[in-house]
């Protein structure tokens, strides 16, 4: 009798102890549970900005049948558009002259015979410049160069403008935290409309900015984009 005492003891003890243990497991699991609960929501920020570097390649095309007298025509031209440029205030420093491309039509081999000029020259006077007011006023102002007789080259792929916006560095973490509040207001929003409230976050990640012209008829006005990606759990 007194041996039994001690074990049935014992035994009640274990019992307690498996049943403490099961019911912290079944709490812990709960827990656990309640944790899965997630919802995702996107943010996006956006911002029209001005570009900020303007590349403006000026092609013109020459055509002649001596190579010496193509050549004084294709540095006259050069000379010509070089002292526009000057003259609408486009500093010298931004100028640049590539080397003309010179196609001989009489050593094609499916070349026409009978072209009215043997050799064909392009070149490209490009402005490279920050002043993008300058540089867009002198666009306007190229009829000047025709009057001269100067052909300039339109719709050559190589020869399009470009409006560059370089401040990106400058304005990406304001956008994030932007995109990232607002991603945050969505979840809000979903976590209030089902009975719950927002917990910690679960993951999260940003896209990649994008640049792009406001319009076809603006690409100097630049568009700048961002989407942050949050996951957060859901807390009863």
């Amino acid at each position: 009798m007194s041996n039994s005492r001690p074990a049935l003891i014992l035994g009640a003890l274990l019992l307690t102890a498996f049943g403490l243990v099961g019911y912290l497991g079944k709490s812990a699991a709960l827990a656990v549970k309640e944790y899965e609960r997630s919802v995702t929501a996107k943010g996006l920020a956006e911002r029209e900005l001005p570009a900020d570097i303007v590349i403006w390649p000026i092609s013109f095309t020459l055509a002649s049948n001596e190579l010496t007298e193509l050549y004084a025509h294709l540095e006259q031209n050069t000379t010509d558009i070089r002292t526009f440029l000057q003259s609408q205030g486009i500093a010298n420093t931004d100028i640049t002259t590539n080397a003309p491309v010179i196609t001989d039509k009489s050593a094609q081999s499916y070349g026409n015979a009978s072209a009215p000029f043997r050799y064909v020259a392009t070149a490209v006077v490009t402005v490279y410049s920050e002043d993008l007011a300058g540089v867009r006023q002198a666009m306007a102002n190229t009829s000047e160069l025709g009057k001269k007789g100067i052909v300039l080259t339109a719709g050559n792929y190589d020869a399009r403008t470009e409006y560059l916006f370089t401040g990106l560095n400058d304005i990406k973490p304001s956008m994030i935290e932007e995109a990232t509040l607002k991603a945050r207001e969505v979840a809000n929003k979903f976590a209030a409309d089902s009975g719950s409230r927002l917990g910690k976050i679960k993951r999260a990640s940003q896209g990649q900015f994008s640049i792009s012209a406001r319009d076809a008829n603006n690409p100097h006005i630049k568009k700048i984009r961002v989407v942050s990606t949050v996951e957060y759990y859901l807390i009863d």
